[in-house]
């Protein structure tokens, strides 16, 4: 635990504080905003329209060079 021998010690300790608090919160913000943008149905359809491609390619690969 710290000693504090003065008053101007502790204001500073308490704007760092306040400083640091502000900074977490901002990036809570940030975090719940991708969150919610990755909820969104559109995103859905997006990422699966990505893997249905991907897989369909690897697919079309597969019997390209196999045969069956």
């Amino acid at each position: 635990m710290k000693t504090y021998t003065n008053f101007k010690e502790i204001d500073n300790d308490l704007k760092l504080y306040k400083l640091e608090r502000d900074i977490a919160w901002e990036e809570l913000k940030l975090v719940k905003g991708e969150f919610k943008e990755d909820l969104q149905p559109l995103n859905w359809i997006s990422s699966a329209l990505k893997l249905t491609g991907k897989y369909s390619f690897i697919a079309i690969i597969k019997k390209w060079l196999f045969g069956k």
